[in-house]
């Protein structure tokens, strides 16, 4: 993967692998099920996450260097810039590990030092690709067919607002707390506004042209990471907001929560078996591995994490039933997606992007 001539083509999507990856992390710390060995589970691949992070990270400066030409051109391409997406998510998913699991090996002040830090990087990143992304589809004429993945660029500003929940107990009380939970929740309506609009036009664009190719097919889970986050943002944030906000505001903040808990989660549900149904088929038809696999894993741990934060928020039993059963699909879907990305870039079998 860091040799020259791969270097050359290192697109944003493999940022989607550190993404699947601290996903397992974060969903595993916050299980609100008790599983043996859970801790070592989510150090594990919390540690992994960073690793990836740091290599990537590297790797992707020395694209931009060393092939600019390249950079600038998928930077430009309508069928690639939405994966950028995936740089700011990287970063936010491995802060929200490291406050969640990296706080527990390290000292509590330096953890949540570090995930303030990557959740500021993160949420300035996401802001960035949410109004590139913006700007380019008011441009007709050059944004090309809407695909699910026109998605990406428009997550992030909800996985801030998901996970800044978990700093705001860690800042000073006062104004401090009350800016962030306020600016947590402005990047959750801002994300949830937008990505309606993203969703209405792609559902269109399926309406009239039918499904994506088949191997294209896995993007579809992609619309599944902004319903589970933005049910996290929603029931997190609620969870938060008495060490913020008056009684009776944070009360009315607990109540949208778990009210938006119910009608998204509902809708989770019934989408999770729709392209769980079109997934099948899909492999009966051959889809082969692509890259586009590890839109298997981060949207459904999205999916856990938001089902278990419902679930704690409410006191009810099935939303954490619901999230330790999507964390164990999550387990094998990476396993299986990992396998297949580590065998191809042992054999060196991953095509380089056209």
């Amino acid at each position: 993967m860091l040799t020259a001539p791969r270097l050359a083509h290192l697109t944003p999507n493999w940022f989607a692998v550190v993404m699947g990856t601290g996903i397992v992390a974060v969903a595993t710390s916050s299980l609100p099920v008790n599983v043996p060995g859970r801790r070592a589970i989510a150090l594990a691949f919390w540690g992994l996450a960073v690793v990836l992070l740091a290599v990537l990270a590297t790797a992707f400066v020395g694209h931009w260097i060393r092939h600019t030409e390249h950079a600038r051109g998928y930077a430009r391409s309508a069928a690639m810039f939405p994966f950028y997406g995936a740089l700011p998510m990287a970063v936010l998913t491995v802060g929200a590990g490291t406050a969640a699991v990296g706080s527990t090996v390290l000292a509590p002040g330096v953890a949540f030092g570090v995930a303030g830090t990557l959740w500021a990087v993160g949420t300035g990143g996401g802001l960035m690709t949410a109004s590139v992304m913006g700007r380019r589809l008011r441009a007709v004429t050059e944004r090309g067919t809407p695909t699910p993945a026109w998605l990406m660029p428009v997550v992030p500003p909800m996985v801030s607002a998901a996970t800044g929940a978990a700093l705001v107990n860690h800042l000073p009380v006062g104004w401090p707390r009350v800016a962030l939970l306020a600016g947590c929740y402005a990047l959750f309506t801002l994300a949830l506004v937008f990505a309606l609009f993203v969703v209405a036009m792609v559902a269109r664009d399926i309406g009239e042209r039918g499904l994506p190719p088949l191997q294209a097919l896995p993007t579809l889970w992609i619309p599944l990471g902004i319903v589970g986050q933005s049910v996290a943002a929603a029931n997190l944030l609620g969870t938060a907001a008495p060490s913020a906000v008056a009684a009776g505001a944070a009360h009315t903040l607990h109540v949208f929560g778990l009210g938006y808990g119910l009608c998204m989660g509902t809708i989770m549900i019934v989408a999770l078996a729709g392209v769980g149904v079109v997934t099948v088929r899909a492999f009966r038809r051959g889809l082969t591995f692509t890259m586009s696999w590890w839109s298997f894993t981060f949207p459904v741990g999205a999916c856990a994490v938001g089902m278990g934060a419902f679930g704690v928020a409410g006191d009810f039993e099935i939303p954490r039933l619901l999230s330790a059963g999507l964390l164990g699909a999550l387990v094998v879907a990476w396993c299986v997606v990992a396998g297949h990305t580590a065998h191809r870039v042992r054999t060196r079998t991953l095509p380089a992007p056209a």
